[in-house]
């Protein structure tokens, strides 16, 4: 049922309904004034014949019948048009209108009352009389025939009222209703061969002058940005998943070819001489732990191109460094790492990224950052500059080639004689951009050694539209050879 039907409907039952509540309010209140108006006549008539009725019944006491029959025409004269009923100890007096005498009168009460003569009812009023030779009643009465006809009329047009008031006013409340959802009807119209999944055409941004449509547009047109901004996420994530596997793919080939020939010298050779045999075994280690490095990596630089901005969280980047420092420390207990952090410095991030930043620095340092005497001395500074946190790592080893930095960043791009994966500084670049900073290498302090500087806005900063770290070129600057500090 369309709207305007259903509006039409629920006015032409309610708009009746509430005609008849309002003839039964009106009806009530002409009564009670019909009934005032009449109660006010039947009093003003009942003082006027009060004289007259008290001298009957003095004139019937004192047994003068010539005076009490003048007495009573008198009395019925003065009562004009209403009933006279005189109640005497010894003698009833009547004229006019007035019920039977067989209908039994209420007690004698201070207001008018309804008494009811078959289909015929009268208002009536009493009043006490009192004389030197006893007390009587006096009552008065009034018919109701002409307010009863004013109540049928009012009746009538209220009954004749409702049944119009029902179908017009289902008729215009339906018209107006087919012209107030017009603009919705517009906008179904317009949406109907909308197709998100084939098409980017969306609704215009046109108002409408009715507020609800206008709102309603407007959430339609939030669901299908929000389906859009979902449809390119699944479609980023299925570039990952595939770039993923065509990283990895190309990536491992290189050990698990290696792996295989020094398994075919092992197959082939069983009486290999153990210096020969420990060298083969060695090589599979490295190997093995190179795959696993290379998972990892690749893993992680999925997982940074897919973090949503729902977790990004106030994160203690002194506390962060902290943790990184202890657990670099427990990995390499040959090196000394020194953390010179100012306290406080916090950012509004993804806390396993920063980790994973400061995880890559460390690694790099201590696998390319060692002194000619074999030595790895690493300091990592946090500070905050300018409304930025600033994070140094220092080495002292050979450096970084002024003409290799720009490059030194880029996915699989190794040094000469590196077993890394090619992917530890790509994730510091990555994980970088993903807090909107900067990330650069210059010389060491006393020009000795590298120093890796990676600036982050200190207040709140969304990630990236779009990350494509791991879905970059595919086969780009893989297993280059120049000096680098890799990981």
């Amino acid at each position: 049922m369309r709207l305007s039907t259903r509006i039409g409907l629920a006015v032409g039952v309610t708009v009746p309904l509430l005609v008849l509540a309002s003839g039964w309010l009106l009806l009530q209140l002409v009564k009670h004034d019909l009934h005032s108006a009449e109660d006010s006549h039947l009093r003003a008539r009942a003082v006027a014949v009060a004289p007259d009725a008290r001298a009957l019944l003095r004139a019937s006491a004192a047994g003068r019948p010539k005076a009490a029959d003048n007495k009573e025409r008198l009395l019925y004269s003065a009562a004009l048009d209403v009933g006279v009923r005189v109640l005497g100890p010894d003698a009833t007096f009547s004229g006019g209108p007035q019920p039977g005498a067989s209908v039994p009168l209420p007690e004698a009460t201070r207001g008018p009352v309804t008494v009811r003569d078959g289909g015929t009812s009268w208002r009536a009023l009493s009043r006490p009389i009192t004389t030197a030779r006893g007390t009587g009643t006096l009552w008065v009465f009034s018919p109701n025939a002409a307010d009863q006809a004013q109540l049928r009329l009012v009746r009538r047009r209220v009954a004749v009222t409702t049944l119009l008031a029902a179908p017009l006013s289902g008729l215009l409340a339906w018209g107006i209703a087919t012209g107030a959802t017009g603009p919705l009807r517009r906008l179904g119209r317009r949406t109907a061969g909308l197709d998100p999944r084939t098409s980017a055409a969306r609704p215009p941004d046109e108002p409408t002058g009715v507020t609800e449509v206008d709102e309603l547009a407007a959430t339609l047109r939030t669901v299908l940005a929000r389906y859009d901004e979902q449809a390119a996420r699944t479609a980023e994530a299925l570039d990952t998943a595939r770039s993923f596997s065509a990283a990895a793919s190309h990536e491992l080939r290189t050990p698990l070819m290696s792996m295989g020939t020094n398994l075919d010298i092992l197959a082939d050779h069983p009486d290999l001489p153990e210096p020969d045999r420990t060298e083969v075994l060695a090589d599979l280690r490295g190997e093995h732990a190179r795959l696993l490095n290379l998972l990892v990596m690749l893993r992680e630089l999925g997982r940074g191109d897919l973090v949503e901005a729902e977790a990004f969280r106030t994160v203690d980047v002194t506390e962060t460094a902290d943790a990184a420092v202890a657990e670099a420390r427990r990995r390499a207990p040959d090196a000394r790492i020194t953390l010179e952090a100012a306290p406080g410095a916090t950012v509004h991030g993804w806390e396993p990224g920063i980790r994973l930043l400061l995880d890559n620095l460390l690694a790099n340092a201590l696998a390319h950052g060692r002194d000619a005497a074999g030595q790895a001395t690493v300091t990592v500074g946090v500070r905050q500059a300018d409304g930025q946190i600033v994070i140094t790592v220092d080495d002292r080893g050979p450096g970084v080639p002024e003409p290799t930095r720009a490059r030194i960043f880029e996915r699989f791009a190794r040094g000469p004689g590196s077993s890394g994966s090619g992917l530890g500084l790509t994730l510091v670049a990555q994980q970088t951009a993903l807090h909107r900073g900067s990330v650069t290498v210059k010389d060491g302090p006393q020009g000795v050694g590298a120093r890796f500087e990676v600036r982050l806005p200190s207040t709140g900063a969304a990630p990236p539209a779009r990350r494509d770290w791991l879905i970059g070129t595919a086969g780009a600057n893989r297993s280059q050879s120049f000096p680098k500090e890799p990981s």
